[in-house]
C-alpha cells in the first residue's frame, strides 16, 4: 500500500532535461509496443490451450507449430526471456503429447 502522504507526489516527477524528456517519450512508446507483443504471445498460447481442451490432437499440433514461431519471435526481441519461451513451448508440447490419440 502507498502511504497517503506520498499520493500527491507520485505523478509530479517530471523529466527536467531535454534528453530525459526524449527518453521518457521513447520509453512510453516502447512500453506500448511491448504490451502489444505480450498480448500476441498470450493469445497464441491460449489458442493452443483451446485446441487441447477441444481434444483434437491434429488441430492442437498445428496451433503449437504456429504459436512456437510467435513465442520464439517474441523471445528474440527480449520481450520475454528465452528460458520462459522454452518453458511455454515445452509445457504445451507435453500437454499435446499426453492427449489421447
Amino acid at each position: 500500500m502507498i502511504a497517503p502522504f506520498l499520493v500527491p507526489y507520485l505523478g509530479s516527477t517530471m523529466a527536467n532535461t531535454d534528453s530525459a524528456r526524449k527518453r521518457s517519450r521513447q520509453a512510453e512508446k516502447q512500453r506500448r509496443h511491448n504490451s502489444g507483443l505480450r498480448s500476441t504471445l498470450r493469445s497464441a498460447i491460449k489458442d493452443v490451450n483451446k485446441a487441447i481442451s477441444a481434444g483434437d490432437k491434429d488441430v492442437a499440433k498445428q496451433a503449437l507449430s504456429r504459436s512456437s514461431s510467435i513465442v520464439d519471435r517474441i523471445a528474440d526481441k527480449k520481450i520475454i526471456h528465452k528460458n520462459k519461451a522454452a518453458r511455454h513451448k515445452s509445457r504445451l508440447a507435453a500437454a499435446i503429447k499426453a492427449m489421447a490419440s
